[in-house]
């Protein structure tokens, strides 16, 4: 089935998305989910950003689970567009103690602790659960992830909503991140993205077909019976389903 759209309203969204999407009309849409009639194990998502996000982080399964969760928040994003000087930021510059940290993210020198990297279509970023990290502005991704709604803010340029230091801190790498998490990847080409914890996968076929997948065309048409997907959809295919790609490359997600 094709999943639905949810409109979600953010301080640092846009006024205007791409024609693809039907977005209300005065709001400020910083994400859009894409939800089914039951919960599911993880979520595909569209940002857009005109500001900058919080500084923050998510637990893993365990740190989640000992505060009452039901689960953590690993993510992955992939970069559909950004501006020439946009920035995300991945981790730390260097490694510190849970005390600098603190002290960093009250009086904002975080931002210079912050490995910041340019980035472009096609960049393809894994967050593991733990990881430090920030979305800069002007940036539109699709992002894959386990679906909790879990997130800890570290610091928010001023912003005035809450921060969340101590179970943030608790739960950070407070180090830098291993290089290999950030590819680049080509339109077109066919690769596995990521295969723990859970699968990502590029390419102009269907690589997942043994489990139920999640399919985000980024190019042309995917299409699965009577459900028809193209870019700014995401189809939910069951084990075994047949899928047909139209000129299409898309980007597939399942569970591990």
């Amino acid at each position: 089935m094709k999943l639905e759209r949810k409109y979600v309203e953010k301080p640092w969204g846009r006024m205007s998305l791409p024609a693809m999407f039907d977005a209300p009309d005065r709001k400020q849409i910083g994400e859009v989910w894409f939800t089914g009639g039951s919960d599911l194990p993880l979520l595909a998502k569209y940002i857009f950003t005109s500001e900058a996000l919080s500084i923050q982080v998510h637990p893993n399964n365990e740190q989640a689970r000992a505060r009452g969760l039901a689960s953590g928040k690993n993510e992955c994003w992939y970069i559909l567009d950004a501006e020439p000087d946009a920035l995300l930021g991945i981790g730390l510059k260097r490694a510190v103690q849970a005390d600098e940290l603190r002290s960093a993210a009250l009086d904002g020198s975080i931002e210079h602790l912050i490995n910041w990297n340019p980035v472009r279509r096609g960049d393809f970023i894994f967050v593991p659960a733990g990881t430090i990290h920030a979305i800069g502005a002007g940036i539109s991704l699709l992002e894959f992830q386990q679906n909790a709604d879990v997130t800890y803010r570290l610091y928010d340029y001023g912003r005035p909503r809450e921060l969340h230091l101590d179970d943030g801190i608790a739960v950070a790498r407070r180090e830098p991140i291993d290089a290999a998490l950030i590819q680049h990847v080509s339109d077109g080409e066919q690769r596995l993205l990521l295969d723990r914890p859970f699968y990502l996968t590029a390419g102009k076929s269907d690589a997942l077909t043994d489990r139920r997948r999640w399919v985000m065309p980024i190019t042309g048409r995917v299409r699965s019976g009577d459900d028809l997907a193209v870019a700014g959809d995401v189809l939910l295919a069951d084990a075994g389903d047949a899928l047909e790609y139209e000129d299409a490359w898309a980007l597939t997600g399942a569970s591990a």
